[in-house]
């Protein structure tokens, strides 16, 4: 899905592809591959409601353990498709008041 993204070309049916499977391996996610995924549709615009959510609850849990290059790609992936996501988004606050001194200028 990230190369995809990088180079902004569209494939609806492997994005669709991907987001289901990815649903049934979330818990295998590391906080890179989650931040990478949800980047990687909200890039090319591919909404994914179902993905989102099960991301949303997995990265909440491993939240200690995002890079705040990560924190901030999620946060911005989330906001860019307007998926609703108030727990992870107060778990990103609070990550990120804690470790405010590691963001560089364009995660702020």
């Amino acid at each position: 899905a990230w190369a995809f993204a990088t180079l902004g070309a569209p494939a609806p049916q492997l994005f669709e592809a991907i987001a289901h499977e990815s649903e049934l391996r979330i818990g295998r996610f590391k906080p890179k591959e989650l931040a990478n995924t949800v980047w990687a549709f909200a890039t090319l615009d591919v909404p994914a409601p179902q993905l989102f959510d099960a991301i949303a609850r997995e990265s909440e849990q491993h939240i200690g353990n995002f890079k705040t290059q990560g924190l901030a790609n999620t946060a911005w992936a989330f906001a860019t498709l307007g998926a609703p996501a108030p727990q992870l988004f107060e778990a990103i606050a609070r990550e990120s008041v804690q470790r405010i001194g590691e963001f560089n200028t364009q995660g702020l």
